[in-house]
This record gives C-alpha cells, sequence and structure tokens, in this order.
C-alpha cells in the first residue's frame, strides 16, 4: 500500500529540508551561531483527516484513540520546515545529519480541528570536533491548548571518518528480562510510505542505493517511525489504549533499523527498547512517564 495521494501536504516539508541542505553547501566552515537561536514562528491550518488517520494506521495506531486531537508523535509532518529554517546557515555538512533522539512532552491533547501555533529554535550545539551534535526544540499548541506539545531534537553531524582501528563500541542491548509487548514486520518500503506521510524524503530511507553508498546494507528506517511505533504500542499495551496518559517519552536511536526487518517492543518497568530480541542490540532505547486522567 502506499500513500502518494498525501504527497502534496508534504511540499512544505520537503521544500524546507532542501533548503537546510543548499544553505550548508553554500556555507563555508566557520565558528557555529550563537546559541540559542532566534525563535521561528508560524501559524498552520488544520493537518487533513485523511492524511492523520493513514499515518495512524501505518504506524500501528488506532485512530478512535484520538477523538478530536491529533497524535503528539506526528510533530515532524508540520515541524520540520520550521525547525529547517532554524539551521539554515550552520556550518556542518547537513547531507549527513542523522537523528540522534528526542525528547516528547505532551502537556495536553493536540486539537485537531485549529489552526497549529508551531515554534522552533536552535538551542545548543556540542561541537567536539570529531561530531556536531545539534539540539533544536519544536513547540506546537493551539489558541486552546496553547505548548501542547514540546519536542527536543538531537541532529547528529559527523565531521570525521569513523577510527577503523579503535576497538568496535559495544552496542546498546535488549535486556534478557525485558519484557516483549509487541512485534512488528517491518516491509522493505516502510521508509517510503513513512516519507509519503510525513514528507521526509531523506534518500537513505527509501533508495536503496543511496543508502548502500553510506554504508548501509539496505534503506533504514526513520527513527521518528520507530519512536511513533514506540508511542503506539505503549498506548495498547500500557495505557488501554489511552495515549493521553503517556506524559514524556525520551528515546536515543542507537542502532540503523535496517529494512525488512522484523523487530518488537520492549519494556522493563519505566525504560524501553526496540530490538529484534531480548540480549539483542537495540534500535531505540529510552524511557517514558505516565500520568493518572481525573
Amino acid at each position: 500500500m502506499g500513500y502518494a495521494q498525501h504527497f502534496r501536504h508534504q511540499l512544505p516539508v520537503i521544500a524546507a529540508l532542501g533548503r537546510t541542505v543548499v544553505s550548508a553547501l553554500r556555507t563555508p566552515p566557520g565558528q557555529a551561531p550563537q546559541t540559542p537561536g532566534p525563535e521561528r514562528h508560524a501559524t498552520l491550518p488544520p493537518r487533513p483527516a485523511a492524511l492523520v488517520k493513514d499515518y495512524l494506521r501505518h504506524v500501528g495506531g488506532d485512530p478512535a484513540a484520538y477523538p478530536g486531537v491529533i497524535p503528539p508523535h506526528f510533530f515532524p509532518q508540520w515541524g520540520f520546515p520550521l525547525s529547517a529554517q532554524a539551521l539554515v546557515g550552520l556550518p556542518y555538512p547537513m547531507a549527513k545529519v542523522l537523528n540522534g533522539g528526542c525528547r516528547l512532552e505532551m502537556h495536553r491533547p493536540l486539537p485537531a480541528n485549529e489552526p497549529l501555533e508551531v515554534t522552533a529554535r536552535l538551542e545548543k550545539i556540542d561541537d567536539d570536533g570529531r561530531r556536531a551534535v545539534i539540539h533544536t526544540s519544536v513547540v506546537t499548541g493551539t489558541a486552546s491548548a496553547p505548548r501542547a506539545v514540546v519536542a527536543h531534537l538531537q541532529a547528529v553531524v559527523p565531521l570525521k571518518p569513523k577510527d577503523r582501528s579503535a576497538p568496535p563500541k559495544e552496542p546498546v542491548r535488549v535486556p534478557e528480562d525485558a519484557l516483549e509487548l509487541v512485534r512488528w514486520r517491518l516491509r522493505a518500503d516502510a521508509g517510503l510510505q513513512f516519507a509519503q506521510l510525513t514528507g521526509d524524503f531523506n534518500p537513505v530511507h527509501w533508495v536503496k542505493p543511496y543508502a548502500k553508498a553510506f554504508g548501509f546494507r539496505s534503506t533504514i528506517l526513520h527513527g521518528f517511525s520507530t519512536l511513533a511505533r514506540a508511542f503506539e504500542g505503549l498506548t495498547a499495551y500500557r495505557l488501554a489504549g489511552r495515549p493521553e496518559r503517556l506524559e514524556t517519552l525520551d528515546v536515543r536511536f542507537t542502532r540503523p533499523l535496517v529494512l525488512p526487518q522484523e523487530v518488537g517492543l520492549f519494556v522493563r518497568g519505566t525504560s524501553l527498547w526496540v530490538g529484534g530480541a531480548r540480549g539483542g542490540p537495540a534500535a531505540l532505547a529510552g524511557t517514558f512517564t505516565t500520568k493518572e486522567l481525573q
């Protein structure tokens, strides 16, 4: 199944990401800008209902669990254009950027039928000469629900080739005693489908020769697709189908998830992992908090 019918809704995302890469190519190496940077703000129309439903089904969610609200993990679809503007002019090879992690804070449900008020800002840059970790924030709300969803993003830009002489780093692993909540069979075209639904058409997620040129066996799944599946897995199997009970979801993308692949969501207490099996390498590792509802 494809979602090409939603392509027209993704044009702002595609254009913004393209401008960021072109700007990086034109910006000579030099000193990073002062941080935090200026806030970028936009008022956007409500997201199309059909797009939201298809997106939820794709990541394993139930549209009936979101009456009148938008899933908070859908924020990249409207937040990326603005956050990309915040990165324009950075003296880094942005075409090589990788998603390092995200902390998602859900302060209140995000209404589906109101214009979105979105603010993005470059918060700080950690540059050790080997890699640059770029921290940005994206805040989304509406007139009736200001600051409903806050996302703290970490993008990693490698600056030097890996030291092949160094011993390999031990991967983050799924604990042997973690409980498996749900399992997914991810098809080879999962990256293309997520791109059609969110606008993130980075070729590493859907063009196999491009992914191989970057050293991967095949295309790799978007980190935010893995995050969304983890969110929906927690909702269905830990929160009785009530996503509003999830307060924070704080994750690191610890290993590329090469497609196609079968993986599971594992939990132990308030920690979670996405990986192939207990004891095996994890593609995502993080923590979550929940809240009781009145």
